[in-house]
């Protein structure tokens, strides 16, 4: 790959990350510079994008799934609050099929379109 192609990959990469940052129930939904270096340096760590949408997964089922009680939670305000559970996918301390069930366990919760079955 030409060093031009591989720019317009890190870029596009950069962009889904970020599209898919935006949609993710309990974000803001704004991007700053913060989050658009971030998303650049994912790419330049070879993380790949399931991973990036894997730990979105992860957050909102956290988030989701709390004591009735608990008080509320502040809304996301930087791509920088899923790096740990990047690093924990990474790490593997995640099994497949628990991101599975938890996107099984978000649709029946709320229908959410992020919560469908990933191809892999």
């Amino acid at each position: 790959m030409t060093p031009q192609e591989l720019r317009r990959e890190r870029q596009r990469y950069a962009e889904d990350v970020l599209a898919r940052y935006r949609q993710t129930p309990g974000t803001l939904g704004h991007v700053r510079p913060e989050d658009q270096r971030l998303a650049r340096w994912l790419w330049d760590r070879n993380v790949p994008l399931a991973t990036v949408e894997d730990a979105f997964i992860l957050a909102v089922a956290r988030r989701t799934f709390r004591p009735p009680n608990a008080p509320p939670l502040d809304p996301i305000r930087s791509l920088h609050y899923f790096v740990p559970l990047v690093e924990e996918l990474m790490q593997g301390r995640v099994h497949p099929s628990y991101l599975d069930h938890l996107r099984q366990q978000l649709h029946n919760r709320a229908g959410s379109p992020m919560s469908h079955p990933r191809q892999r």
